[in-house]
């Protein structure tokens, strides 16, 4: 990630590529400016929170005129990386692992799973969507040798820590959590935990004691 990003909020960090995404949508489309309330309508982001977010990275826009797409798509592709790059690692080609190696959004953007690990013979040595699958065994080993920093975790969750633990010795700096587990890293790791029961079961719940308020 750029240097710009680490000198705003979190919570702003993670709209960009909200905004991005439908700020790419927009250029293909033909359109060549927006309002923040068209932007607004479209991410599900309130007008004012997203003006306070481009705020951050000083004037954008021009009050009464909105925003150029053209210039904007620029600026957030520099500020998200999109101009480089970045290889990821899946560990565990399980049902989850290998629809997320078949999710062909994973290969619109600029990132792209590298390669996967698993223990299973019968898919060590395969290929998932066009990734290789090598075994456990050469994790470290392959990952220090592709430079891979980034890793998706589909693991059983007894597995989830001590493979982390392993990552961690790789030199990976992003882990995507898609197990239950909360993991223990170093302060330097980067961890982003997605919990699809934890988000479902909230969900649920409020469809039921909020039913008639906007989300």
């Amino acid at each position: 990630m750029s240097n710009e990003l680490v000198k705003i909020p979190q919570a702003t960090a993670k709209r960009l590529p909200l905004y991005y995404r439908f700020l790419k949508n927009l250029h293909s489309s033909g359109k060549q400016k927006v309002s923040s309330a068209e932007l607004s309508e479209a991410v599900k982001v309130d007008s004012a929170t997203i003006r306070r977010d481009f705020s951050y990275f000083g004037a954008l826009g021009k009050k009464g005129y909105g925003y150029n797409v053209s210039y904007l798509l620029s600026f957030f592709r520099k500020a998200l990386d999109q101009d480089e790059l970045t290889k990821v690692a899946l560990i565990g080609v399980g049902n989850l692992g290998t629809a997320l190696l078949n999710y062909s959004i994973l290969k619109n953007n600029n990132t792209k799973i590298e390669i996967a690990f698993d223990i299973d013979q019968n898919k060590v040595g395969t290929k998932v969507g066009q990734v290789p699958v090598y075994h456990m065994d050469e994790l470290e080993k392959k990952l220090i040798e592709t430079d891979v920093q980034v890793a998706i975790l589909t693991v059983p969750v007894p597995e989830a820590q001590p493979v982390t633990d392993r990552l961690v010795q790789a030199n990976v700096k992003g882990i995507l959590n898609f197990t239950p587990a909360r993991l223990n890293v170093p302060s330097t790791i980067r961890v982003h935990h997605i919990d699809l029961a934890v988000e479902l079961q909230s969900l649920v719940y409020f469809l039921k004691h909020y039913p008639s308020e906007e989300a």
